[in-house]
């Protein structure tokens, strides 16, 4: 079943973002205002477009959270891989998993690091 959401979420999202997507969506629109004075311009008329729009962005949610949960999770593994590999710190790997003040933390940290390396790097070049 996994699989199958999975591949499901991805080709819906994938196909959500096309510009045929787009095209299909102003067209429902157009074909819906242009019903209007058939209908009278009802709250039925106007229940039908609030309703089709609320269901497709409810599910859209969920569909493209999966997709880019997915993605993060990969961009995540590739990063850990490629400092493990590299002369990085390991303890880098996994820190996605930190609280927001952990992160922080660790974010100063680098910038402080980074602005020493870049004051020594100016002292050798005056």
């Amino acid at each position: 079943m996994e699989k199958f959401f999975t591949r499901l979420a991805g080709r819906i999202s994938y196909w959500a973002g096309s510009p045929l997507a787009f095209v299909a969506c102003v067209g429902f629109v157009v074909l819906w205002l242009a019903s209007g004075p058939v209908f009278g311009f009802s709250d039925t008329w106007q229940l039908i477009i609030n309703t089709s729009t609320t269901i497709i962005t409810f599910l859209m949610v969920f569909l493209i959270q999966n997709t880019q949960n997915r993605d993060s999770a990969a961009l995540h593994a590739k990063i850990d891989e490629l400092i493990r590999v590299s002369k990085a710190r390991n303890k880098f790997i996994g820190i996605e998993h930190l609280t927001e003040s952990e992160l922080e933390e660790i974010r100063k940290t680098c910038e402080r690091a980074a602005a020493r390396v870049d004051n020594l790097a100016g002292d050798e070049t005056d």
